[in-house]
């Protein structure tokens, strides 16, 4: 009595098996021999009264058919034209040959939990410091050209012009920055007053940063650009 111990997982499992067993080539597949052994296994699976998948039956009738349509005497003619019986089962387990090679190999990779172990180590509470970028030159002048673009909304013809003094604007910025909050670069200039305005209060900022009574801050890359007093 021979005792079946390898698991299939289907019909071309058992069939790939089979050949393979005998070192058959699977291009040449002789039906009539690998049907007897297959039909041999499902009557084996019935008689021990396990339940045998629908899929192995219904590959049961094609390798049947296949038997069958090859024991027809056909003429010269017909065999060349008509197609071997064979073909789609040959193509079908070339296939899943393919695909079951291609687990095989998945499944023999190191896997985590099976062969290797990631040590896990919990590490202490941290507080992570931003690192806030510098602040350009040219970014600094690209803020001021946009503002500059809105004052000219609010350009009129003027005989007369307020003269305007660029240490009394240092005064009134670091007004406007007193109690050390972040105030954005561009709520510092006044639209109103025109380019010139504008220019005095732009003069105003950068002796400021050069006598490091001010700092210019940017949360990340071209982000909006922020003023604020430095601490004393």
């Amino acid at each position: 009595m021979e005792i079946f111990l390898e698991a299939f997982e289907g019909p071309l499992d058992l069939l790939l098996y089979l050949i393979r067993k005998q070192n058959i080539d699977i291009l040449d597949i002789p039906v009539a021999a690998i049907t007897h052994q297959y039909m041999a296994y499902v009557e084996l699976m019935k008689s021990v009264r396990l339940e045998l998948a629908a899929e192995y039956l219904v590959m049961a009738a094609m390798l049947a058919e296949i038997k069958s349509r090859m024991l027809l005497p056909r003429s010269n003619e017909i065999e060349t034209e008509e197609e071997d019986p064979r073909a789609e089962l040959i193509r079908r387990l070339q296939e899943y040959e393919r695909f079951k090679q291609a687990a095989e190999g998945i499944d023999e990779l190191p896997r985590v939990g099976r062969d290797l172990t990631v040590p896990r180590l919990d590490a202490p509470q941290a507080r992570a410091r931003k690192l806030l970028p510098d602040v350009c030159l040219e970014e600094l002048l690209l803020s001021m050209a946009e503002v500059l673009r809105r004052a000219d909304l609010f350009e009129s013809h003027q005989i007369t012009r307020e003269a305007l003094s660029t240490r009394e604007r240092m005064s009134e910025v670091l007004e406007k920055l007193k109690g050390g909050a972040f105030v954005p670069f561009v709520a510092l200039f006044t639209a109103e007053e025109g380019r010139l305005g504008v220019v005095v209060t732009f003069m105003a900022v950068l002796e400021l940063i050069k006598e490091s009574l001010v700092e210019l801050v940017q949360n990340e890359p071209f982000a909006p650009i922020h003023v604020r007093a430095r601490a004393e």
